[in-house]
């Protein structure tokens, strides 16, 4: 590097405000809370996510994560959304069938296997893990965004005549959402067997969804 780059650099570098360096220093801060309680609730689950644990993680002060935070339920909601990004990064994975059912078939494994690779997300989200956390308006338009490509085939199928006019599209949505639910949250809560007869009822029961809203394709 020149000696000319140096100086425009720390020009550049001179450029920021204190409040520019200060909001800086603060979304840094954020993250690193962020980041330090999702590792314990992947590594320890939902319980161990509280502000004591997550400050004696980072080795810092209680205070400092309310004043980032104001409480447990604002970082859970921060969790959430990160949680919403896992999701739609796996649905974006997911291997693409022109068939709608088949899609259908395809994005209903990738919810497993959500489910059973960020299982700690998982009951955060969708299991009431944290009892006081309810998601606000941000948070359910996140959970939206990660299941577009549900919303896109159903959509698609509709348009096409596939699936019968009597359900709406809300409706189908519900009804393939809350089964599939129904079986990851019986497994969760040992029902279900271990982690291969679980897995069985719910492609039993995905391949049923699936047959009953589009009966003319074979899954």
């Amino acid at each position: 590097m020149s000696e000319q780059d140096i100086s425009s650099n720390a020009n550049k570098r001179k450029l920021n405000t204190y409040q520019e360096a200060r909001l800086q220093n603060f979304e840094n801060l954020r993250k690193l809370v962020v980041d330090t309680a999702a590792t314990l609730l992947q590594e320890e689950g939902p319980e161990a996510v509280t502000v004591r644990k997550v400050s004696q993680k980072m080795g810092c002060s209680t205070k400092i994560i309310y004043s980032l935070f104001v409480n447990k339920e604002g970082l859970a909601q921060q969790l959430y959304l990160d949680g919403c990004k896992l999701l739609a990064n796996e649905f974006e994975g997911t291997p693409q069938a022109a068939d709608p059912a088949q899609q259908m078939l395809n994005l209903g494994e990738t919810f497993w296997q959500f489910g059973q690779r960020y299982s700690s997300y998982y009951k955060l989200m969708f299991g009431g893990a944290f009892l006081d956390f309810k998601p606000d308006e941000e948070s359910m338009h996140g959970t939206v965004t990660a299941m577009r490509q549900l919303l896109t085939v159903i959509s698609n199928a509709q348009e096409k005549g596939l699936i019968s006019d009597q359900y709406d599209t809300e409706s189908v949505i519900r009804i393939f959402w809350a089964s599939l639910h129904g079986v990851i949250h019986l497994y969760f809560g040992g029902h279900l067997g271990d982690v291969q007869s679980a897995h069985t009822v719910y492609r039993q029961t995905l391949s049923l969804i699936v047959s009953s809203l589009l009966p003319d394709h074979n899954t």
